[in-house]
């Protein structure tokens, strides 16, 4: 599941490929932007925000978002792609490389002095040189919803979602349905970002220590298993901002009380 790691990855990976490059090919498969064509143009960087991705292209500034399944692929110029064209929704290619967006479940162009926009509203990223741990805690502790939800609404924090939520908060020993006031959320905060700086560089994702299939989570994906810990039975249930964004919980009744 692409979480903030995933996208700090694929925005390094992109970048690597493209940076300093003169565009050759650009193609954006959305109705809004089909006849845009940014070639000619030099990829200034590639930038994660949380789970958002600014290509800076010329003074434009092309913006994506995963979501739940999408990803960029980069391939050498003229390599066959590993997936069929018809889930293609972006290309954007170099002398050299190739660009490939699949999946994407959000695609738009904006000039680049208007990004704020488009990501103005996020709250404090800890994969961000700018992270500011304070801001975060303040944003978090105010929101009177369950820390679940609190955790996931990226005007509070950009970059945590639903898996890093739920491994979190059994790390920490919390109930999904605690209201965040009552939580220490400075010290989940803290846990956040060690979590996920190490993660970001690892090619697994991990919240065990383990980096074997299958054996990364603690509560995430392991409703009706045994807890690591104490061998309860892992429970699940759902939480969202309102009934259209309930996302699954996953938690052990004696480790998080």
């Amino acid at each position: 599941m692409p979480e903030g790691d995933t996208v700090f990855r694929t925005a390094r990976r992109l970048d690597e490929a493209l940076t300093g490059a003169e565009v050759t090919r650009f193609d954006l498969r959305v109705p809004r932007f089909a006849t845009l064509d940014l070639t000619g143009q030099t990829v200034h960087g590639v930038i994660p925000r949380g789970k958002h991705l600014l290509m800076r292209i010329g003074e434009s500034t092309v913006h994506s978002h995963l979501r739940m399944d999408g990803a960029w692929f980069v391939y050498r110029a003229g390599e066959r792609w590993k997936h069929p064209a018809f889930k293609v929704r972006a290309i954007i290619g170099t002398a050299d490389r190739e660009a490939v967006g699949v999946d994407i479940a959000e695609v738009e162009v904006v000039p680049t002095r208007e990004e704020d926009q488009l990501v103005g509203y996020l709250g404090p990223d800890p994969l961000a040189a700018d992270w500011d741990p304070a801001e975060a805690a303040r944003r978090v502790s105010a929101d009177t919803r369950s820390i679940h939800v609190a955790l996931l609404d990226q005007r509070n924090v950009a970059g945590f979602g639903n898996e890093y939520a739920a491994e979190l908060l059994f790390l920490r020993g919390i109930l999904p349905t605690t209201p965040a006031p009552q939580v220490d959320v400075a010290a989940l905060l803290d846990l956040g970002v060690r979590t996920i700086r190490a993660n970001r560089d690892r090619r697994h994702r991990t919240f065990t220590g383990v980096d074997r299939p299958g054996q990364g989570t603690w509560v995430y994906g392991r409703a009706g298993r045994p807890c690591r810990r104490c061998g309860t039975l892992i429970r699940r249930g759902e939480q969202g901002a309102d009934p259209t964004r309930e996302r699954i919980t996953f938690w052990c009744p004696v480790c998080q009380r």
